[in-house]
Order: structure tokens, then sequence, then C-alpha cells
């Protein structure tokens, strides 16, 4: 592994745990996981192998990524609170994402490692995998799918509470002191 791949690694953990904070839901919050993929996909997502069972590999990889993706952002808490939306990580958001990452970076290890790539290439041959790129391809759309349905997730959930903050706000008469909305 590289040093950039390391950093891009440690980057994708550090924005998780700094949303351990409460922060507002901004343009950054969206725009900076996506370009640290968008990085790693001009890196190395060069081509997607079709052969042998290179889309079953490719396709479970990447629907593991959607599933976590998907817990993760409904485990963020989302809030409107003073006419904005605020995001904040929960533990089990963290940990799944931690789990997710960790995942992909052992295996990025593992696998550089002779004894990693020894039992990889076996197993390659023995499911019909054609090539190391199938491989990344796989962990890679796991990582687009895990951010992508995440960050999709957060926006959509924040966008139904703004409206229903709104709702409310309209049908209410008098301004009164209310607690915060929750989706």
């Amino acid at each position: 592994m590289s040093l950039s791949d390391w950093i891009i690694d440690i980057a994708l953990l550090l924005i998780v745990f700094r949303q351990l904070r409460e922060a507002r839901l901004t343009a950054r919050t969206i725009l900076l996981p996506l370009a640290l993929i968008g990085w790693a996909a001009s890196q190395y997502l060069h081509s997607v192998p079709t052969a042998g069972n290179d889309l079953v590999l490719i396709g479970s990889f990447t629907a593991v990524g959607v599933v976590f993706g998907l817990a993760g952002g409904l485990l963020t808490r989302v809030r409107y609170t003073a006419g904005q939306v605020r995001i904040k990580a929960s533990l089990s958001a963290v940990a799944l994402w931690v789990i997710s990452m960790g995942f992909r970076l052992g295996f990025a290890v593992w696998s550089s490692h002779t004894s990693g790539a020894t039992h990889l290439a076996h197993f390659s041959v023995a499911h019909d995998i054609t090539s190391g790129q199938a491989w990344v391809t796989a962990l890679i759309l796991m990582a687009f799918g895990e951010v992508i349905v995440r960050l999709g997730t957060i926006v959509v959930r924040g966008q139904r509470i703004t409206a229903l903050a709104r709702q409310e706000e309209q049908l209410s008469p008098v301004p009164a002191a209310r607690p915060d909305t929750y989706v």
C-alpha cells in the first residue's frame, strides 16, 4: 500500500470520527467524502472486469457497501433546530464505519503480503475470479456504495425533517417554544 492509500483511508475514518461532535449539515459535509472517493476512483477504478465470476464478486461487495451505508445513515442522528439540519454520528454508526473501513484496509494490507497474495490467488482460481482488478473494483465499489448511500440517507432525512419542521411552523398560529424536531 502506498502512502496515498493510507492517507485516503485515514481521512475517510476521520470524517466520521469528526461527526461524533454534532455539526451542521453543509455542502462541505457532503462534498469532502465524495471528493475522496472520486480521487480513489481516478487512481484505482480503471476497468470493471466481467469475465468468470468477477461481476458476482463486484456485485456482492457493492451490495455489502450499500447495506453498510444505509445502516450508517440510519444510525446517524439527524435533527432540525434553529433553522438548520444538524447531524451527529452515533457510536454504532462510527463502529460500523470503522469495521467496514478496517476490513478494506486490512484486506489491502493482507493481500500485499506473500501469504495473503497466495491465498487470494488460490481463492480466485477456485471461484473463477479472473484478475486482481476484480478485487480492486469490488473493494472500491463497496466503499462507493457505503459513502454514497450513507450521505444520501442523511441528506434525505435532513430534507424530510426540514419539510416537517416548516410545515409545523406554517400550521402553528403562534410560534411556541418547541423541542427540536428529530427524524
